[in-house]
């Protein structure tokens, strides 16, 4: 599935879409400044994975810094048989640079 922008992501937040958000950043970065998705740090995103099997079907968009630990998680979840995850372009740098 394509990436996603922070412009649509913040559209999406606002119509309050249902949709799977994670940021997948560590708890001193989400403790500093988040977007109010779930936290699930890459450092043991492993274990949260069984925690997603339900979503396997349902849009997921995953975020972190700068959208690379995000991409990786992407693909990690793609390889795991997810259909729909979305990685956050520029990740919450480019969040602040917009908003």
């Amino acid at each position: 599935m394509t990436d996603i922008d922070v412009q649509e992501l913040k559209q999406k937040l606002d119509a309050k879409e249902d949709f799977v958000f994670i940021d997948v950043r560590e708890e001193h970065e989400y403790a500093e400044f988040n977007l109010g998705a779930k936290l699930m740090p890459l450092s043991n995103f492993v274990s949260f994975i069984p925690e997603l099997l339900d979503y396997k079907d349902q849009e997921i968009v995953v975020h972190c810094r700068s959208g690379a630990r995000s991409g990786a998680v992407k693909q990690s979840l793609e390889q795991q048989g997810f259909t729909k995850v979305r990685n956050l372009l520029g990740g919450v740098l480019e969040w602040q640079r917009n908003f």
